[in-house]
């Protein structure tokens, strides 16, 4: 089953080259390289922008070539997959320009998609020093100049792109009291600005992403006019939390990028470690921790397909798929970093050893995602904020159910982006939520037919009963203002377990059929991802009554056969530029172990070294 996003992404990973090839620009060793010295990688940012990487930060009606989302994430997922470094440096124009895609004028659009389309950075002005993620605390703050601009002024920390970046679109507050209608974003323009009236910040060196320019700017009574506005003043706040629903979705590439990276190391080191007169892969517990691995990435790229999609098709429920996702698929990466430095000890945090040490990068690297764009907190006190109308739209049966299976079904096209449909609440609940009774019944009948289902048919029950007592377990946190209770971000922490779950099922439900005639058919063939994908999201819900699944040893042998087949593990097909995989010495690997016996002791423990 091919899919054109995928495709795309394989058009960009075949463009960049093999990079396991010192030779090639955006190589593992340049990488390295450019992190040891904390070095801005710019060589590689203009091979990307040789690719024209940048259009796809443009919507096609401002002449780029964002078409849709899904296409966007699945090719900053390619990029995240060689260095999250290079994907958060140059994706930041993205996350820039989104306030202007959601808000702006037609003429702020046109210029805004020129620069980018002629590779200016763009940067994203939210954060300060004080107040971190506590937006409506922000001071910056402009001035009204007499002739309908502003004097902006005060300092914004900790700013990706704030040094490089020309554009930047700056959260202000516009009314010196403050409050939800006392802050407007404006574009502001650097190279307008004269140099008293702007300076950047050193940059902020960190543990990982160490050659972004994470820095800040600090304006002194900058001129800014009326032009800069980005929707209206005194709507800044609105604009941003609407942009953030677009920008916390995207945020799950670098998550998926970096999973895929850390899993094939991990898997290439099991391949070619021995210990006890074995390969490290023949062990036991080593096959439980990438078997475990494995099943979480899968569940990370199901739950972010559907809610890129969610963009086009459930519009005004993205708030809830953005919150969880964002909150879901970066603690999920961080699980599979951590089971997967279990096994590989040592070699997880040493340099020069395993791959160059490239799994230690990966590791810094990715710790950054689940701050980006609000942390896991801020996420789920987003869904706490959504609890009255989650858990009536749940009990009436609610929520936009034709769009969600839209966004589960691959087939089907989708429908541009209408920025003007982003809301703040899901009024009705969740659609995506609202499926699950629907998928259950599509499971159901399909393992009336095939038996082998049945396994991934009790574990999806067990996902629609837990779902129940977590709409249950709501009522006493539904009208909250303030001080909110540890427990209601543990409901809201098992939301989005169930709404993955969902995903998950939603997505099988509506795919299954095509895709086992594609190259990833083995994963989607008796439930061989969905069963163990349900189980990872039942164990992390508590829900571990249940049998071992018998589909973990199939799961791990379609892992090792996509590695030496050059495929990416994916649950749509996806060939990486390296081609076959080969052992340490530089002969094509066997891995005629994938087909043998596997113990029964498979179900994924949280490990032990190995």
């Amino acid at each position: 089953m091919d899919h054109p996003p995928y495709l795309r992404a394989e058009e960009l990973e075949q463009f960049l080259g093999d990079p396991d090839d010192p030779g090639t620009v955006f190589s593992h060793a340049r990488s390295l390289e450019l992190d040891e010295t904390e070095a801005f990688p710019a060589d590689i940012c203009r091979v990307l922008e040789d690719w024209h990487l940048q259009d796809f930060y443009v919507p096609v009606e401002h002449g780029g070539r964002l078409t849709d989302y899904e296409t966007v994430m699945q090719v900053m997922r390619t990029v995240a997959r060689r260095d999250l470094t290079v994907a958060v440096g140059h994706g930041k124009t993205y996350l820039g320009g989104v306030c202007v895609w959601v808000s702006g004028t037609a003429e702020q659009a046109a210029r805004l998609a020129a620069d980018i389309r002629n590779g200016v950075p763009v940067s994203l002005g939210l954060t300060e020093r004080a107040h971190g993620s506590d937006l409506l605390a922000d001071e910056v703050r402009g001035e009204p100049d007499g002739a309908g601009g502003w004097l902006v002024s005060g300092e914004k920390w900790l700013i990706n792109n704030a040094t490089r970046g020309s554009l930047l679109s700056v959260l202000t507050r516009t009314d010196p009291a403050g409050g939800p209608r006392g802050f407007s974003v404006l574009l502001i323009d650097k190279r307008e600005l004269g140099p008293d009236h702007y300076r950047c910040l050193d940059k902020i060196r960190t543990h990982g992403i160490r050659g972004a320019d994470i820095s800040g700017i600090a304006f002194d009574r900058a001129p800014v006019p009326a032009t800069t506005l980005v929707g209206t003043e005194g709507g800044g706040l609105e604009t941003v939390l609407k942009a953030l629903q677009l920008t916390r979705t995207m945020c799950a590439a670098l998550s998926l990028g970096a999973a895929d990276h850390a899993l094939r190391l991990a898997l290439d080191f099991a391949e070619e470690r021995e210990l006890y007169a074995r390969r490290l892969v023949d062990l036991p517990q080593a096959r439980q921790s990438l078997a475990a691995a494995a099943a979480d990435v899968l569940v990370g790229e199901a739950l972010a397909t559907v809610a890129i999609r969610s963009v086009h098709t459930l519009t005004a429920e993205l708030g809830v798929a953005a919150a969880a996702t964002k909150y879901l698929v970066p603690t999920g990466t961080e699980q599979v970093i951590a089971e997967l430095t279990r096994l590989l000890g040592a070699r997880a945090i040493l340099k020069g050893v395993h791959a160059g040490g490239m799994f230690q990068k990966v590791d810094r690297d990715h710790r950054v995602v689940g701050l980006f764009d609000g942390n896991t907190l801020v996420n789920l006190n987003s869904l706490i904020n959504q609890f009255r109308s989650l858990s009536r739209g749940w009990d009436r049966g609610t929520g936009d159910t034709v769009g969600a299976t839209a966004a589960f079904d691959l087939a089907v096209p989708l429908p541009p982006l209408d920025p003007s449909r982003l809301s703040l609440v899901a009024k009705g609940g969740s659609g995506i939520l609202a499926t699950l009774p629907a998928s259950l019944a599509e499971l159901r009948t399909e393992a009336g037919h095939h038996p082998a289902l049945n396994g991934a048919l009790a574990a999806a029950e067990r996902l629609l009963a837990a779902t129940h007592r977590v709409h249950a377990d709501m009522a006493p946190y539904r009208a909250l203002v303030s001080d909110v209770p540890t427990a209601a971000f543990d409901v809201a922490r098992r939301y989005s377990l169930c709404l993955a779950g969902a995903a998950c099922l939603g997505l099988w439900a509506q795919n299954h059929r095509e895709a086992l005639g594609g190259r990833t058919g083995g994963l989607w063939r008796d439930g061989t991802w969905l069963w163990p994908a349900l189980d990872r999201l039942l164990v992390r819900l508590g829900e571990q009554d249940g049998p071992e699944p018998e589909a973990y040893p199939e799961l791990l042998a379609q892992l090792r056969e996509a590695r030496a087949a050059g495929e990416l593990f994916s649950l749509l097909p996806l060939k990486l530029h390296s081609g076959a995989h080969h052992d340490a010495a530089g002969h094509p690997a066997h891995h005629d172990a994938a087909q043998q016996a596997v113990p029964t002791d498979t179900r994924p423990a949280e490990g032990a070294p190995c």
